[in-house]
C-alpha cells in the first residue's frame, strides 16, 4: 500500500510524529495530535510549547521537518494554507481578520462574496440581501447574539466581533475549524457567547482544534486535553480527568 493510499488512523484529523526545528531550536519533537467529528479538543501549553507551531503545521502554513499529517485516513501533503483550506480545514487566528468598516454580512462572505448578474447579463454585482438574509440565518443557528447583518462590525462589542469571526468559520468549515486564542481579552459575557458558538460547532459536527491560555474556558468545552510542554506532548487525556489545578501542574511540568 502507497503511503498516500488509506492508513490504518480512521481519526478525522491527524498528525504522527511531527517534527519541526528552527537550527538549533526544537519547536516541536515527534509530536502526535487528532481531533474527531464532534470533539473539541483543547491545545494548552506554556509559552514556547509549541501550540503556535503545530496550528501552523495543521493550518498549512508551515511544513513539518518530519512527521505525517492524515485527513479521513488518507495522507496529506499541504504546500499552502489554501490547499489545506479547500480540504475543509478552517483556522481563526488571533488576530481574527475582521473587517471593521464592512458589515456583519459582508465580513461573513469575505472572500466568498455572492455576484448577482449586472448589466448585459454579466456577474459583478454584490447580492447584498440574499448575503445578508444567508448572514442572518446563519448567524442564528449558531446562537450568535448579532445586531442587523448589514450592521457595521465597527459598532460591536469586541465579543460580538469575535463571535462574528467564529461564526465566519464555522459556517465555511467543511471538517476542521482550528481556534487559536478565541477568548483572549474578552469579558466573562463575551467570552461565554464564543465558548457557545464552539458547543455550536460540535453539535454541527465539525472537529475543533481550541487553542487556550484561558484554562478555564477550555476545561468548559473540551472533550479531550492535549498538553504540549517543550515541543513534546506529555499528556493527551479526556478533560474529566482534569481539575484546574492538575492541569496547571502538567503544563508547568510538576506533575
Amino acid at each position: 500500500m502507497k503511503r498516500d493510499e488509506v492508513a490504518k488512523d480512521r481519526r478525522l484529523y491527524a498528525v504522527e510524529g511531527i517534527s519541526k526545528r528552527y537550527g538549533n531550536v526544537v519547536a516541536l519533537e515527534n509530536a502526535d495530535f487528532s481531533v474527531d467529528t464532534g470533539e473539541v479538543v483543547g491545545l494548552v501549553g506554556d509559552n514556547g510549547a509549541g501550540k503556535s507551531t503545530l496550528v501552523s503545521i495543521l493550518s498549512g502554513i508551515l511544513t513539518a521537518d518530519s512527521g505525517r499529517i492524515f485527513l479521513n485516513g488518507h495522507e496529506r501533503f499541504w504546500f499552502s494554507p489554501h490547499e489545506a483550506l479547500e480540504a475543509g480545514i478552517e483556522t481563526l487566528y488571533q488576530d481574527s481578520g475582521i473587517a471593521p468598516d464592512l458589515t456583519v454580512a459582508a465580513n461573513l462572505f469575505l472572500g466568498r462574496e455572492i455576484l448577482r448578474k449586472g448589466l448585459l447579463g454579466f456577474f459583478g454585482v454584490l447580492a447584498n440581501k440574499e448575503m445578508q438574509e444567508r448572514a442572518r440565518k446563519e448567524l442564528e443557528r449558531l446562537g450568535i447574539a448579532a445586531p442587523a447583518p448589514n450592521q457595521p462590525v465597527s459598532k460591536l462589542s469586541g465579543g460580538q466581533r469575535q463571535a462574528v469571526a467564529i461564526g465566519r468559520a464555522v459556517a465555511w468549515a467543511k471538517k476542521v475549524i482550528i481556534l487559536d486564542e478565541p477568548t483572549n481579552h474578552l469579558g466573562v459575557r463575551q467570552s461565554a457567547e464564543v465558548l457557545d458558538v464552539i458547543r455550536q460547532a460540535r453539535q454541527k459536527g465539525l472537529a475543533v482544534v481550541f487553542v487556550s491560555h484561558t484554562l478555564s474556558h477550555v476545561l468548559q468545552v473540551a472533550d479531550r486535553i492535549v498538553v504540549l510542554r517543550l515541543g513534546k506532548v506529555v499528556a493527551d487525556q479526556p478533560t474529566s480527568t482534569f481539575t484546574h489545578e492538575t492541569l496547571v501542574k502538567v503544563i508547568a511540568g510538576l506533575k
